[in-house]
């Protein structure tokens, strides 16, 4: 079984980064009057101090949230850019993304890390209340996991980046030499930086704009699980996306993925009838029960006017702000990959059946495509403006800038678990869920040399119960390709990928896994399309295989029809993947 590190064999050279590269942050880490919020002793040790030095990090978050989006989805192979699209955009989609990109800004990226190193310095963790609890032991806890958010996400965009861990509060400061880090050697170090605190609850100050405010938050597990995914850590990463599963609703409960789904109903026997309940329990709700989707989100400005508005649903809808003309839509790679799907539908007499293949537009393959996005080219007035073509994002209705769901959970748990060597138990999260009689029959018969491990992922019964054709009211468990091709667990033509003829049993193990991790591509896009996280699913496999071509082939193809003329970048070498800044950051192209 090989376990390779994502950085080791594409670049022998990036773990020595830390030793042999330096470079001085003058320019732009130090280059506005308000990068920290100061208090007046520059010691945090009051309530007062403490929380609006976390809202003031909070606040410079929103300077980075469009982009978040932006850089993950425009470099993938899953949407494409309208004539209306600006040149900024334009250039991102090409890689073409240039100092003057406005949303090439790393000072943006280390305003928050400074913020949060002078919060990590300057917070006095050691007071205690009457109970001789920890005062601010949350909120400290919550500015770490902000820093390593910040920095995972700054890296994977820069390819190695400076690591500052201390607040710079002069120009003096900006000027010493700091390390260069690339990707493996940002996740080893702020893996151990956060471990400590994995197990410490999020803050927590109620409704602020009808929104709870712990959804404002990065749980920790989760942010370990991304990145030890990330550093080739994969048992590891699966254990942490488990265990924020199984503790997200508080000790022995259960976080199931749900039965929600688009579907066509069960009477319908023209296949136009749809049932949808995937969209709205996705992407409209933003309160943080038992059941919800959303897991974290950026808060964004309510006026645009303030300065961190997001520009999101202007992007991706038309808007009367973008006066009915869109910039964003689905690529042709998307529209295939969707119609492709084989559906599976229940019928009314009990039985199981293929939708037909004549079905047209968005009631062909997947039905979550046409859930997350529709279009219509016909006519309509607007405020008296004609519109020729309006288009809706379900994904983009709200100001606030959505990072994590349930969904990416699960499904990076079952990327996780495949790299580890488990690829049936990674196949069953996508066919028919897991509970505890999946894993005892479907999963620990074919690996009983580590049944004691794969036990320690305990689904109880009662609490993750399987979906099945009589719809029961305790059903809340099934596969994540259900959500949009129907009963997924019953389709015959969704099966695990196997080849008999080969008869070396790990070579026969290594073969599943890379075909079950071709099917968790696919069903990132199906689920996670429009999100900003399909650029770096691509490149974290690419980086993995030591192949290149799985990310510069998806990307070229966009259109559906081989390699794209206007990217002129060569995707084949990876240093192009990465954005740089002035020489201060990232790779110089000519290395």
């Amino acid at each position: 079984m090989k376990h390779n590190t994502i950085n080791s064999r594409i670049f022998p050279f990036a773990f020595l980064m830390c030793l042999l590269a330096f470079s001085s942050c003058d320019g732009f880490l130090y280059d506005e009057s308000d990068q920290v919020i100061f208090t007046d002793d520059h010691h945090l040790d009051s309530d007062a101090d403490t929380l609006w030095t976390l809202a003031g990090i909070m606040n410079k978050m929103q300077t980075i949230a469009d982009r978040t989006i932006l850089l993950g989805e425009l470099r993938g192979d899953l949407v494409d850019l309208t004539d209306n699209a600006s040149a900024d955009l334009r250039d991102i989609a090409n890689f073409n993304i240039g100092a003057e990109n406005p949303y090439n800004r790393p000072s943006d990226y280390y305003a928050i890390i400074n913020n949060c190193n002078f919060y990590l310095a300057k917070a006095d963790t050691t007071l205690r209340d009457n109970r001789n609890e920890f005062i601010f032991m949350k909120e400290y806890a919550a500015v770490k996991a902000f820093r390593a958010w910040t920095y995972l996400q700054l890296v994977l965009n820069y390819g190695r980046v400076p690591l500052i861990t201390q607040p710079v509060l002069s120009t003096a400061d900006s000027q010493q030499d700091f390390p260069l880090c690339g990707i493996q050697e940002i996740c080893d170090y702020f893996i151990r930086d956060i471990v400590p605190y994995a197990n410490i609850e999020t803050p927590g100050y109620g409704s602020i704009r009808s929104t709870d405010s712990k959804l404002f938050y990065f749980p920790i597990y989760v942010l370990l699980g991304d990145l030890n995914l990330w550093a080739g850590n994969y048992r590891a990463a699966a254990e942490n996306y488990y265990k924020y599963i199984s503790t997200r609703n508080g000790s022995n409960s259960a976080y199931p993925l749900s039965t929600n789904s688009v579907r066509f109903s069960q009477n319908d026997s023209h296949w136009r009838m749809l049932q949808d309940s995937w969209s709205s329990m996705s992407f409209f709700v933003e309160s943080r029960a038992t059941t919800s989707e959303l897991i974290t989100m950026i808060p964004g400005d309510s006026i645009p006017s303030e300065g961190n508005y997001s520009q999101l649903r202007d992007i991706f809808n038309t808007t009367e702000n973008n006066e009915y003309r869109a910039s964003i839509v689905p690529s042709q790679a998307l529209v295939d990959l969707s119609a492709a799907q084989k559906y599976c539908h229940f019928t009314s007499g009990g039985e199981f059946v293929q939708a037909p293949d004549n079905l047209t537009g968005s009631l062909k393959g997947d039905l979550r495509l046409g859930a997350a996005y529709s279009a219509d080219e016909g006519t309509y007035f607007f405020n008296g403006k004609r519109v020729e073509n309006y288009a809706v994002f379900n994904k983009y209705q709200t100001r606030n800038v959505h990072v994590y769901r349930r969904a990416m959970v699960y499904l990076r748990l079952a990327e996780a678990l495949n790299r580890a060597g488990y690829p049936r138990f990674a196949f069953q999260i996508l066919k028919q869920g897991v509970n505890n009689n999946v894993i005892e029959n479907e999963v620990i018969p074919y690996y009983a040399a580590d049944a004691d491990w794969i036990r320690t992922f305990d689904f109880p019964n009662i609490l993750y119960v399987l979906e099945t054709t009589a719809g029961l009211q305790t059903e809340n468990t099934t596969g994540l390709h259900s959500r949009g091709c129907g009963y997924s667990a019953y389709n015959d033509a969704y099966v695990l990928p196997d080849d008999s003829t080969i008869t070396d049993s790990l070579a026969r193990r290594d073969y599943q896994i890379e075909r079950v991790e071709e099917l968790i591509v696919d069903e990132e896009a199906l689920e996670l399309a429009f999100e900003g996280q399909r650029f770096y699913d691509l490149m974290r496999v690419a980086l993995r295989r030591n192949n290149p071509a799985f990310l510069a082939d998806r990307v070229y193809a966009r259109k559906g029809n081989g390699r794209q003329a206007d990217i002129q970048t060569d995707l084949t070498d990876p240093l192009s993947w990465y954005m740089q800044w002035n020489g201060k950051i990232g790779f110089d192209k000519k290395e």
